[in-house]
């Protein structure tokens, strides 16, 4: 929902300041969050809420498996207010994607990527019944904060 905007922008910034060190671009992120609250193809946000008020969040987008005929949803944007970490905010968060994920036709499987260095988001992942895959995520960034101009 747009009312959310504020709390998605503000958990996405904290958790590249927690994770990667990174300092987002307010004037990139903001228009970058509404754009998927506005454009369900994009992707779509789930949000966790304690008496009301949200403490958790993660995004869904899609990636179509031509091998498998079907689409992949990658979790992105995972955060957790400090206060409610351990509290199994994110295991209701992915128990709620992965019962749609299995009802639905369309869906072959949840996949993430996670930081290498971040030791304590893998050992929740694994927790969770998420895997290793045998594939490395390579990319080319051309905007946004981990993109490099080549001199």
């Amino acid at each position: 929902m747009p009312a959310d905007l504020s709390f998605i922008v503000a958990s996405n910034a904290a958790l590249a300041t927690e994770t990667e060190g990174q300092t987002l671009d307010p004037a990139l992120l903001r228009p970058g969050v509404r754009a998927v609250l506005d454009d369900p193809g994009l992707g779509r946000y789930y949000l966790a809420e304690i008496a009301g008020q949200p403490v958790g969040q993660l995004l869904t987008t899609f990636e179509w498996s031509d091998w498998r005929n079907g689409l992949f949803l990658w979790i992105q944007s995972v955060y957790v207010a400090p206060e409610h970490r351990g509290g199994g905010v994110f295991r209701g968060l992915f128990d709620h994607l992965a019962q749609q994920a299995r009802v639905d036709p369309r869906v072959c499987g949840i996949r993430l990527y996670v930081d290498r260095g971040n030791a304590a988001a893998q050992a929740v992942y694994t927790n969770m019944g998420l895997h290793r895959s045998n594939y490395c995520v390579m990319e080319a960034v051309y905007r946004g904060p981990e993109s490099r101009e080549e001199a």
